[in-house]
C-alpha cells in the first residue's frame, strides 16, 4: 500500500481522481493500492521561543540573542486532527512506502519532510515531482517516481531558509521591541519593503517643483518640440526666431519594431495587472484566485512562472479554442493562436503559469460573483493575447533644425495590431476602467508624409509651460513590482526566488505592514505611517537593505544544489543574530519617536499564538493583529450565572484553563452553586466551559464573536 500526502485536500483531490482512488475516509481517500491524504499547508513549524525554556516567555535585552540548540517543532491546534491521522497512516502495517506529493519546490519539500520526521516515520520515501496537474501529468509522475533522499539538498535549503528567518526575525523582533517599549515586528522581507515605502516617502517629500518650458512648432500637421527650457524669456526669444525663420528637416528615421505578446501571468504580474485594472489589492487578488483554484476553473495560483510546461501544448491549444468562444471581447475576432510561445519548461520551477482549466467550459461566467468573472476573464484574456501574432508598427522620428535648435517629431504607423488588437477590443469590455502603463502610447500620432531637406517656411510656433513632478506614492501594483526586482543585480541568475519574498507571501507581507500599523492605504496608494518611518529609522542597513534576502538566496541556491554546506550557512546567520544584539544595545529614544504611547499591560498570553493578551473595553484580546482571538466580556456563560467576567477571571483562564468561581448562579436551577469550577479548553474557534454541578458544557468566547456548538 503507498500512503500519497499531498499538500492540500484540493490537491489530493484531483491525485485521486487521477488514478481512480474514489473511496472517501475520514482525512484521506482510498482504493487501489492508495491511501491519499493532505498537510494542510504547513501542518508542522517550528516552535516559538518560549518552547526553548522560561527565560524566554518574557521579552528581555538579557536573554538575547535565542539559538536553539536542538530545534522543537509545533503542531497548529487547528491542524491536531489531521497530524493524527497522518501519523496513524504513516504507521500503518500495510503502508510500504510513503510518496511526497507536495509542491514540487523548496517550501513543499519542507511542508512534507517536518511531517514525515515529526511522526517517526522511517519507512521509504518516494517523491512525485510535476509541474502540472493535468491527468496525464500525475500518471506519468506516478509511473516515474524519484528517491525521496535524492531531495536531501532542496530539504537542507528549505530548513536552512526557515531556520533563518526564525533567528533573525525573532531575535530582532525581541531586540528593537525591548529597546524602544513598544512591540515592533522586524523581518527579512517585510522590513526592506517598508524601507522601499519609507524611501519613496522622503523622495517625494524632499522633492522641489521646478518649472520648464517647449517651444513646439507645427509643421504641416506634424508637432515638433524642443528640449527643455528653463528660462522663460529664452523660450519666448526662440519661438519669435523660428517664427521669423526656416525649420528644414535634417533627419528622418523609420524603423520597424516589433511589440512581442506579453508573457502570460505569474501571481505577482496578476496581482499588478488586477490592481491597475480593478484596484484590487494583492491579497484580494491571491484570495479570489485561490476561490478560483477550488472551484477547478484556474491553475494554481502561488507560482513564478509566466510559461507552461513543454508537454502542456495541447491543452494550452484546447484551453485558447475554448476561451475564444467563451469571453465576450472575442466575438468576431480574427484570431490564429500559436501556443508555442507560452511553453517553456526550463522556466517552470514549482508551478507554471496561471490559466484557466476546461472546467471553464461547462461554466456559466455570468452565474460568477463579479469579482471572480473579473480575474478569470483577465487570466483568460492573457493566455489569448500571449498566444497571438506579435504587434508591429512603424516608427518615424524627424528631426528639424531652426534657429540653430533642434526639434523632434514622434509618430507611429501600425503595420499588423496582433494581440494589440485583441487587447483593445478586452480593454473595450472594461467599463471605463484605466489602462495600464504602456511606453507606446506616446506615440500612436502618425505624423505626415516628409523628407530629408523639406523646408517649412515662418512656421507657427508657441511656448507651453510644464512643471517637474515628484515620484508617485507606491500602490500595490509599483511595490510589488518593486519587490520583486530589488536585490536581482546581486542574486545568482539561477537563484530559484529573486526579489524580496516569493510570489506566495508578497501579497501577505504587505497586508502585515498595514495591520502592524506601519503602512496604510488613501486610495490605491500605499503611504508609511510615521510608525513605519520611525522603525526603519532605528534599524541597522543589515535589516533594512535587499542585500541580505540577494546574498541568502545566493547560498540557499548552492545548498540546494549540493555545492554549499548548509552548517556553514547557519553558523553565519548565528553570528548575525549575535552581532546584531551586540552592536544594539542601546536604544537612541530622542533620535525617534513613536506613536501610541506604551503598550498596555499583558495579563496573559494567546492560547493560539503566544502574544500578550490586552483588556479592552468590550473584550480582552490578542496584541496580535493577525490573530483573531477575542474573549468577550458579555459573554453568556457569566452573563447567565451573574457573574462579572473580570481580568483576574480572563488571565486564569489563560494561564491554566480553569477558575474557581464563587457564587455561579444556575439558570437550570435558579439556586447558586456550592461546587463551582469553570473549565476553558482551547480549540480552533471554540472555548468550552464546564458547570461541575450540572455537567453542562457551553461554548464559549469564539474567537470572531459568534458562538459555536460545542460537538
Amino acid at each position: 500500500m503507498q500512503l500519497v500526502i499531498a499538500e492540500k485536500p484540493s490537491v489530493a483531490a484531483s491525485i485521486a481522481a487521477a488514478l481512480g482512488v474514489k473511496e472517501k475516509k475520514d482525512g484521506y481517500i482510498e482504493g487501489g493500492g492508495y491511501l491519499i491524504s493532505w498537510c494542510v499547508g504547513h501542518l508542522v513549524e517550528l516552535a516559538e521561543a518560549a518552547a526553548y525554556g522560561e527565560q524566554y516567555k518574557k521579552w528581555s535585552y538579557e536573554s538575547l540573542p535565542i539559538l536553539p540548540e536542538e530545534w522543537q517543532y509545533n503542531v497548529a491546534a487547528d491542524k491536531g486532527k489531521q497530524f493524527s491521522i497522518l501519523k496513524e497512516l504513516m504507521h500503518r502495517a500495510d503502508v510500504s512506502e510513503v510518496v511526497n506529493a507536495c509542491d514540487a519546490g523548496r517550501e513543499g519539500e519542507l511542508i512534507f519532510r517536518f511531517v514525515y520526521e515529526v511522526t517517526g516515520c522511517n519507512k521509504p520515501m518516494r517523491r512525485l515531482w510535476i509541474s502540472s496537474m493535468e491527468d496525464k501529468a500525475i500518471k506519468a509522475g506516478f509511473a516515474d517516481l524519484k528517491d525521496g533522499r535524492d531531495y536531501d539538498a532542496l530539504y537542507a535549503s528549505a530548513l536552512c531558509r526557515a531556520k533563518a528567518d526564525w533567528i533573525i526575525g525573532i531575535n530582532a523582533t525581541r531586540l528593537f521591541s525591548c529597546l524602544y517599549d513598544k512591540t515592533l515586528n522586524v523581518g527579512r522581507v517585510q522590513t526592506p519593503t517598508l524601507k522601499m515605502l519609507v524611501d519613496r516617502g522622503e523622495a517625494i517629500s524632499h522633492f522641489k517643483k521646478e518649472k520648464y518650458y517647449h517651444v513646439r512648432l507645427d509643421l504641416s500637421g506634424a508637432e515638433a518640440a524642443s528640449e527643455r527650457i528653463s528660462d522663460k524669456s529664452r523660450a519666448d526669444a526662440l519661438k519669435a526666431a523660428c517664427e521669423a525663420g526656416t525649420a528644414v528637416c535634417v533627419s528622418l528615421t523609420k524603423e520597424k519594431k516589433t511589440a512581442a505578446p506579453p508573457k502570460l501571468f505569474d501571481l505577482t504580474s496578476l496581482q499588478r495587472e488586477a490592481n491597475k485594472i480593478y484596484g484590487y489589492t494583492a491579497k484580494q487578488t491571491l484570495d479570489l484566485a485561490q476561490t478560483l483554484y477550488e472551484k477547478r476553473l484556474l491553475t494554481y495560483p502561488r507560482t513564478d512562472s509566466a510559461f507552461l510546461t513543454d508537454d502542456m501544448g495541447d491543452t494550452a491549444a484546447k484551453t485558447v479554442a475554448m476561451l475564444s468562444g467563451k469571453l465576450p471581447f472575442m466575438e468576431g475576432a480574427e484570431f490564429t493562436p500559436e501556443v508555442s510561445r507560452t511553453l517553456d519548461s526550463s522556466k517552470v520551477s514549482d508551478h507554471h503559469a496561471i490559466i484557466p482549466t476546461m472546467e471553464l467550459a461547462k461554466t456559466d461566467l455570468a452565474a460568477l460573483p463579479e469579482s471572480e468573472r473579473n480575474i478569470l476573464t483577465l487570466a483568460g484574456a492573457r493566455l489569448i493575447f500571449a498566444a497571438a501574432e506579435p504587434h508591429i508598427f512603424e516608427a518615424v522620428t524627424a528631426v528639424f533644425s531652426c534657429a540653430d535648435t533642434e526639434f523632434t517629431a514622434r509618430g507611429k504607423t501600425v503595420l499588423a495590431g496582433g494581440w494589440k488588437d485583441l487587447e483593445r477590443r478586452y480593454r473595450a469590455t472594461l467599463k471605463g476602467k484605466p489602462d495600464p502603463e504602456d511606453a507606446d502610447s506616446d506615440g500612436e500620432n502618425t505624423l505626415p508624409e516628409l523628407s530629408e531637406g523639406q523646408s517649412f517656411e515662418s512656421p507657427t510656433a508657441k511656448v507651453t509651460e510644464h512643471f517637474t513632478t515628484p515620484p508617485k506614492p507606491h500602490n500595490e501594483a509599483t511595490l510589488l513590482s518593486a519587490m520583486e526586482r530589488a536585490g536581482n543585480e546581486d542574486t545568482d541568475p539561477d537563484a530559484e526566488r529573486r526579489g524580496l519574498g516569493t510570489p506566495a507571501t508578497r501579497a501577505a507581507v504587505i497586508e502585515k505592514l498595514v495591520k502592524s500599523g506601519f503602512a496604510e492605504r488613501k486610495g490605491k496608494q500605499l503611504i508609511p505611517t510615521q510608525n513605519g518611518a520611525a522603525l526603519v529609522s532605528v534599524l541597522p542597513d543589515m535589516l533594512t537593505s535587499p542585500q541580505l534576502t540577494a546574498e541568502w538566496e545566493n547560498n540557499l541556491t548552492q545548498i540546494a544544489k549540493g555545492a554549499a554546506d548548509a552548517g556553514d550557512f547557519m553558523q553565519r546567520i548565528e553570528a548575525m543574530a549575535r552581532e546584531l544584539v551586540k552592536e544594539n544595545a542601546t536604544a537612541d529614544k530622542d533620535k525617534v519617536a513613536f506613536t501610541g504611547g506604551e503598550e498596555k499591560p499583558s495579563i496573559g498570553k494567546c492560547p493560539r499564538c503566544g502574544s500578550p493578551v490586552h483588556e479592552g473595553r468590550k473584550n480582552f484580546y490578542c496584541s496580535n493583529r493577525d490573530c483573531a482571538f477575542t474573549m468577550w466580556k458579555n459573554d453568556r456563560f457569566f452573563e447567565e450565572r451573574k457573574v462579572t467576567f473580570t481580568p483576574k477571571i480572563a488571565a486564569a483562564l489563560l494561564k491554566s484553563g480553569k477558575i474557581n468561581v464563587k457564587g455561579l448562579y444556575s439558570p437550570k436551577t435558579g439556586k447558586n452553586l456550592r461546587r463551582n469550577r469553570c473549565f476553558s479548553r482551547y480549540g480552533r474557534e471554540v472555548r468550552q466551559l464546564q458547570d461541575r454541578d450540572t455537567e453542562e458544557k457551553i461554548s464559549f468566547v469564539a474567537s470572531i464573536g459568534k458562538e459555536y456548538p460545542f460537538p
